[in-house]
């Protein structure tokens, strides 16, 4: 039996949602619109760091081929499927990734764009 003194802020951060739903645009299926997600280039890496509020870690599916990231996620109110093509290639297997409240952030090395060719 759910107690609500566990949690005094439930109803606010309810309503909270629901108005940025609203500016969103997320429809009533509760799949959201986009998610909002940066990419910071750090030298020899991206880091990644996505926004996915109300969805629990165990919930989170990642998928990398080098040029895309796949984010999937639900939650008991949202939806999230979302495919970021990275600015430049990377090491899927270097993939490192965590969760805490709601941000994932997911760190992949960079791969060099070419390489040079010796003449003979």
């Amino acid at each position: 039996m759910r107690d609500d003194r566990d949690d005094p802020f439930d109803d606010f951060f309810d309503g909270i949602e629901r108005m940025m739903d609203e500016m969103t645009g997320s429809d009533a299926s509760g799949f959201a619109s986009e998610t909002h997600v940066d990419i910071y280039d750090e030298g020899d890496e991206l880091r990644l760091v996505a926004d996915l509020p109300g969805v629990s870690k165990d919930a989170v599916e990642l998928q990398c081929d080098g040029e895309v990231l796949t984010i999937s996620a639900g939650g008991p109110r949202r939806e999230y499927d979302e495919r970021i093509r990275l600015p430049t290639r990377v090491d899927e297997h270097s993939a490192s990734a965590s969760f805490n409240n709601g941000i994932l952030q997911v760190t992949l090395d960079k791969i060099d764009e070419s390489a040079s060719i010796d003449l003979d």
